[in-house]
């Protein structure tokens, strides 16, 4: 089996990559998977202290989901794809060690939701973010959620209807983006802080995060249900379909 998210270990400090640098990183079941059993692996591991998630390249931490993989869904299968999305996010928020998010490049569509819902973030001025999905015909359901959570409704607003992607500044000056460093430094930065938190107490550090995932969950999980509502919807009328192909010609006639 091929492997979409790498494993290294470096002392107490597991970084995870996720790998498929060919196409930005991007999303399909099997990556999610891999990250999802990672993940679990990881936190029930008394050695592992802190996680490092990050993608493969200098281009991208991940760009969002493989259109490939969406454009022929239909009602059935697109509820199924909410529910796997469901049970990574679960295991994200509830994951008992910390995790931070390196975000060598671009950061998409689900790829930011996944940023967003680690507990710190590292980038650097490329480090462009956004939720973009309008522009391929997918609708937002869990995206607005978490956004409206730390930049409240107006700039959310904004952001989702135009599927403007921010830059690394941006992102930094309003919150999303905890620590902007140069390029060649957002890994070290990321394994810095991930080394500082993985010398806190461990049982204070549960808890904590425990409690975070408690303020917190009602929404997670209203976003999820809506998103199985609009994607239904949105899916059986095809519309999907028919932008995803567009979106996807227009790139490959750019990159001929």
């Amino acid at each position: 089996m091929d492997d979409f998210v790498l494993l290294e270990r470096r002392g107490t400090i597991a970084v995870l990559t996720l790998n498929r640098p060919q196409i930005l990183n991007a999303w399909h079941r099997p990556m999610r998977e891999q990250l999802h059993a990672h993940l679990d692996a990881l936190d029930g591991e008394e050695s592992c202290r802190a996680i490092v998630l990050t993608g493969a390249g200098d281009r991208a931490f991940g760009a969002g989901q493989d259109l490939n993989e969406t454009k022929t869904f239909d009602e059935d299968r697109a509820e199924e794809w909410i529910e796997e999305w469901r049970r990574l996010y679960l295991r994200i928020r509830t994951l008992t060690k910390p995790l931070v998010c390196a975000l060598n490049g671009l950061a998409a569509g689900s790829a930011f939701q996944v940023a967003l819902l680690c507990d710190i973030r590292v980038g650097h001025e490329g480090s462009k973010m956004g939720q973009p999905e309008i522009n391929s015909g997918i609708a937002s359901s869990l995206g607005p959620w978490i956004m409206r959570e730390m930049l409240g409704l107006s700039r959310t607003t904004e952001l989702v209807l135009t599927g403007r992607m921010m830059s690394g500044a941006e992102a930094h000056q309003i919150g999303l983006i905890h620590h902007l460093v140069p390029a060649s430094e957002v890994l070290p930065k990321a394994l810095e802080i991930a080394a500082e938190l993985a010398l806190k107490a461990p049982l204070a550090m549960r808890l904590n995060k425990a409690r975070l995932h408690e303020m917190t969950v009602d929404g997670l999980l209203d976003g999820l249900n809506a998103g199985i509502a609009m994607q239904r919807q949105s899916y059986g009328s095809g519309e999907p379909a028919v932008m995803m192909e567009n979106f996807l010609n227009r790139n490959n006639k750019a990159s001929a």
